[in-house]
């Protein structure tokens, strides 16, 4: 698939509130939740997510900071509430590309994200 395709489908699905796949998370990411928590403990990030595309579909993942595993719409909604909207929007235009450029090479796209704290 094309990259140009592959960004379309994810602008869709992240910044257009398109549908997502339940049958992809199922297939692709429901068996990586164990790695996923692993890796958001081992780099004590505060969200993780985790984003495949394939065939037009789109799937997310989200762990939030309680370890709650949000998946597709709910994972959207979850990221969205806690970089707020012109930030989520922001982050996503940047990130988009970097998505398209792993899952061109067959990879998921994950990102950790640590909430920016306030200093004293």
């Amino acid at each position: 698939m094309s990259k140009m395709t592959t960004k379309k489908h994810l602008v869709r699905a992240l910044l257009d509130d398109g549908v997502m796949s339940k049958a992809l998370f199922e297939e692709e990411l429901q068996e990586q939740i164990d790695e996923f928590l692993k890796s958001k403990k081992e780099d004590n990030d505060d969200f993780f997510f985790a984003i495949t595309e394939h065939d037009n579909h789109v799937a997310m993942l989200l762990i939030d900071g309680d370890d709650n595993v949000h998946v597709n719409e709910d994972a959207r909604a979850v990221l969205r509430t806690f970089w707020q909207k012109p930030v989520y929007e922001h982050n996503m235009q940047i990130l988009i590309p970097q998505m398209v450029d792993e899952l061109s090479e067959g990879y998921y796209f994950v990102s950790g994200v640590k909430a920016q704290r306030k200093s004293d």
